[in-house]
């Protein structure tokens, strides 16, 4: 025996044993370790590109409950910055509030919400529970560790004391406890392997008594050897590479517990096992390489997507219409990124980071625009609520043009006024028209009222006429009858508009006529009456002031012309006047003075007739 390098003894022969199956079996699995690891990093990695506070403390609440301690770790290393760097964001965030609403920097303290309190919670949890775990299975080794010595302590006795019936049976119920007793600690499983198949190999060969006995069981371990090769052969066959991997490695512990075979057996089974390994390893190889290629083709995806999503970071619109187009655009190219599949772990972080920053940029530019618009359309509400009032202010009035005037500039205010923010839109539209609806419906059901009145009126101003007409064909008509047939259609009032010009044409002519057929009226009554009558219909027009203006500034220049004339012809009869020959010419023009001034006297008396009232006019007249 010999004192290896922990101060623990070694059975003799016992290196040789190790070198044939211990260390060749370990030197296999370790080997692989890198790809296996790989393989369960790509397998346990989460996209934590869309994650908010709330996703991670879910997360977190799920480990806690797993016990893949690996797959935590790695998680938990992986998503804690990035939960650090939103609550960071977050304290930023409210410490840049604090100091614009006046507060100091030094005095600011910042109050963690509950998703943060629970992750931490949670956090603490996952590590406790680690702790625990490990501390478990380390106190679990130490206790294989002092239960293999003893095992090997009753071994090493059996092996040197005398030979008995019961010897072969107390040994494979050693073997059972030493396979049973579970791991040690790494430091010390060469150690105590070697010794366990060093007392192994002295016990077959110092009991020739049961040398039948030990080539049996070799044989035994021989085929079941055998049926592990078998199934590792399978594995390559497998699709799920991750799978095979995962039951060679069950495979490889079988082998290594499984009790020695013949000599002549050992090298041909060990090749045979490795090469069935190898083959899945080979495989395993491959198809991370073709994983390798993958991701690198992905990664080039996702760098051109990153480079088309940079174009957007520059627009800027003051269109809505624009800013849903881009929108359109930047969510299509979500689409195409989600589509792609994963990167290498190395360059994930690195890719994501620089598309949802220019993703985030974008509708942080967004958010601002619709921000400026929604202050807009603020504003615009509260114009529209100060037009709703005015309009409410107006709808019982009673004023009908005036108002009605007034509503219609609210209208065009209204239509000049931007939009409202869209929760307000409907609301505040049909408040202003209702308001609008209310007054000139009032004002429609006055005018229909008005309307029938009208129709009345002109019922009745056609049967004036008509009375006229038949005085007139009967030769008993009067001027005073004409004078009182007149006042009595001027005081009917309106007539509907579409009859307004017809109907007093033709009472004007009827009076003309009527006036015309009295016998005992002079011609100069006869136009005066006339003229009564024309002026009378002016002063009933509804555009009476301008039409009675227009006429009196007609008669003015008429009157002008009329006394320039007078002048001209008077300043002529005095040339004539000094010639002994212009007898005929004197009496000529002396006419035309005559003339001439019985039409200025007319004219004035025109005149006078429009200037006065119409009641002094009635009362001259009769």
């Amino acid at each position: 025996m010999i004192v290896n390098e922990n101060g623990l003894l070694v059975e003799k022969d016992a290196l040789d044993q190790m070198a044939s199956e211990g260390e060749a079996l370990h030197g296999v699995g370790s080997s692989n370790t890198q790809a296996e690891a790989h393989l369960e990093e790509e397998e346990s990695a989460i996209d934590f590109t869309h994650f908010q506070k709330a996703d991670y403390v879910e997360l977190a609440k799920e480990l806690a409950k797993s016990d893949n301690y690996k797959r935590t770790d790695t998680l938990v290393k992986e998503m804690k910055p990035l939960f650090d760097a939103i609550r960071n964001g977050e304290r930023k965030t409210a410490l840049d509030r604090y100091i614009a609403e006046g507060g100091i920097a030094e005095d600011f303290e910042y109050r963690a919400d509950e998703f943060d309190h629970q992750f931490d919670a949670t956090l603490k949890l996952i590590r406790d529970k680690r702790q625990a775990h490990f501390k478990l299975l380390e106190d679990q080794k130490n206790a294989s560790l002092h239960k293999k010595a003893e095992i090997l302590e009753k071994l090493r006795t059996l092996v040197d004391g005398e030979d008995s019936p019961h010897a072969f049976h107390q040994f494979k119920e050693l073997q059972k406890e030493w396979k049973n007793s579970g791991p040690v600690p790494v430091a010390h499983i060469k150690t105590m392997w070697a010794n366990y198949n060093a007392l192994v190999d002295r016990f077959y060969d110092h009991r020739n008594i049961y040398f039948e006995l030990k080539e049996l069981d070799r044989r035994k371990n021989l085929e079941t050897k055998k049926e592990l090769c078998v199934r590792a052969e399978k594995l390559a066959e497998l699709n799920a590479i991750q799978e095979a991997v995962r039951e060679l490695n069950e495979l490889h512990n079988e082998f290594k517990h499984v009790g020695p075979v013949p000599t002549e057996e050992q090298e041909a089974l060990w090749q045979r096992f490795k090469a069935a390994s190898d083959a899945v390893y080979a495989k395993r190889d491959a198809f991370v390489v073709n994983l390798q290629q993958e991701f690198s083709k992905n990664l080039a995806l996702k760098e051109a997507i990153g480079e088309e999503l940079n174009t957007f970071l520059s627009f800027t619109s003051d269109r809505i219409k624009d800013w849903n187009e881009k929108t359109k655009q930047i969510l299509e190219l979500q689409k195409k990124w989600d589509a792609v599949g994963s990167v290498q772990r190395a360059k994930q972080k690195d890719i994501n980071k620089k598309f949802w920053s220019a993703f985030k940029l974008f509708f942080h530019n967004k958010s601002v625009f619709f921000k400026k618009l929604d202050e807009e359309r603020a504003k615009n509400l509260k114009l529209k609520e100060e037009i709703v009032a005015k309009a409410l202010a107006l709808k019982e009035s009673t004023d009908w043009e005036k108002t009605s005037n007034e509503l219609k500039v609210l209208q065009t205010q209204w239509k000049e006024v931007g939009p409202v923010p869209e929760k307000w839109r409907d609301k505040i539209y049909v408040q202003f028209k209702e308001a609008c609806d209310f007054f000139f419906e009032q004002r429609r059901g006055l005018q229909k009222q008005a309307d029938q009145e009208q129709e009345v009126n002109l019922v009745k101003k056609e049967e004036i006429i008509r009375q006229l007409q038949e005085l007139t064909a009967n030769k008993g008509v009067t001027i005073a009858e004409v004078q009182n047939l007149r006042s009595q259609f001027n005081a009917l009032g309106f007539v509907p508009k579409h009859a307004m010009a017809s109907i007093k044409s033709r009472f004007t002519e009827v009076a003309n006529k009527a006036i015309a057929s009295i016998e005992n009226l002079s011609d100069q009554d006869k136009t005066q009456a006339s003229l009564e009558i024309e002026i009378s219909a002016l002063r009933d027009d509804p555009q009476s002031d301008r039409k009675l203006f227009q006429r009196e500034q007609t008669i003015r220049k008429q009157i002008a012309k009329a006394e320039n004339d007078i002048g001209v012809l008077e300043n002529n009869l005095t040339f004539f006047e000094r010639s002994k020959n212009a007898s005929q010419m004197k009496e000529e023009y002396g006419n035309k003075i005559k003339e001439a001034t019985a039409h200025l006297k007319d004219l004035k008396k025109q005149l006078k007739m429009l200037q006065q009232p119409t009641e002094t006019l009635a009362k001259t007249n009769s």
